[in-house]
């Protein structure tokens, strides 16, 4: 049985690809996260949205096909 792995798209991606991976992963469309992900960015006050983003583009590894 194959284990399910979190990895940013190589084919759904905006920048890196982060809401991609994360949608394939949760099985749910990435434009909905990308989406409540920019309500959060803004009401926030931006800094930590851009941090998290950053943080999940170092630490989610791209996959290699």
């Amino acid at each position: 049985m194959e284990t399910k792995r979190l990895y940013r798209s190589d084919r759904d991606r905006v920048i890196a690809g982060v809401f991609g991976g994360l949608g394939k992963y949760f099985k749910v469309d990435p434009v909905v996260l990308r989406l409540v992900w920019i309500f959060v960015w803004i009401f926030t006050a931006f800094v930590p949205g851009i941090i998290a983003y950053l943080l999940a583009i170092v630490i989610i590894p791209k996959k290699s096909e």
